[in-house]
């Protein structure tokens, strides 16, 4: 199996890596903003990508059903 190549890499990685542990263990996005010294929050929201395994053990499985 290959390891797919990010064309980010670096400081990047890095500020990615440290606002998504922050995240998970229950950081503001405010909180995480001022640490990477953001002026928006809206730049901010950009580290706040849904972590699959974490949504998979807290998600319910599917009834086969729509919603009414």
């Amino acid at each position: 199996m290959t390891t797919p190549k990010s064309v980010h890499r670096g400081a990047h990685v890095l500020r990615h890596s440290a606002a998504s542990a922050m995240l998970r263990n229950g950081a503001s996005l405010g909180g995480v903003g001022a640490v990477l010294r953001h002026r928006s929050p809206s730049v901010t929201a950009l580290y706040a990508t849904v972590d699959i395994d974490l949504l998979s053990e807290i998600a319910q499985p599917w009834g086969g059903r729509l919603p009414c």
